[in-house]
């Protein structure tokens, strides 16, 4: 597929997000439950995100996500892939898809290797956006708000550099 096309197929993912966003709409929670409010306050997106946790099980999976939130299109479909990425994934997979994502805003455009880029699936539709520093953390406010709420659930503790 050409550079173009690949273009607009990502900038549709990204729309598609927007329009309709995954997981929006907090949800009361019933299970552990972590909340996290993050703003970005060079445009004003902000988010409220609620992760709820399977503790049932060896490894804590993400069992629910629910958000509400408001801005660019950038941040509430990131927000959106994040739902559908994380949703039912154990704590060590979600710092590892967590970790590639930030990897990708860092990588100026250039995109990742091809399984990284496969783990992250719709997300990849982000990287062109690495190309504008002033829309990175844009697309990272979710993420941001998810690693927050995870460390409020005292399932996680790393800190990594959202």
């Amino acid at each position: 597929m050409s550079t173009g096309s690949m273009e607009q197929l990502y900038q549709q993912v990204i729309l598609d997000h927007a329009r309709t966003p995954h997981g929006k709409g907090l949800q009361e929670p019933v299970a552990t439950v972590g909340e996290s409010h993050q703003v970005n306050p060079t445009c004003g997106d902000e988010v409220t995100l609620r992760v709820e946790l399977d503790t049932s099980a060896p490894e804590a999976r993400v069992s629910r996500i629910s958000w509400e939130g408001q801005g660019c299109s950038i941040s509430q479909a990131s927000i959106s892939v994040l739902h559908d990425l994380v949703t039912g994934a154990g704590l060590g997979q979600v710092d590892d898809l967590a970790g590639t994502f930030r990897a990708l805003m860092h990588a100026r455009g250039a995109g990742l290797d091809e399984e990284a880029e496969d783990a992250l699936g719709d997300a990849t539709a982000f990287t062109g956006v690495a190309k504008y520093p002033a829309r990175i953390k844009c697309a990272l406010l979710g993420w941001a708000a998810l690693q927050d709420a995870l460390i409020k659930t005292g399932a996680t503790t790393s800190q990594e550099d959202a």
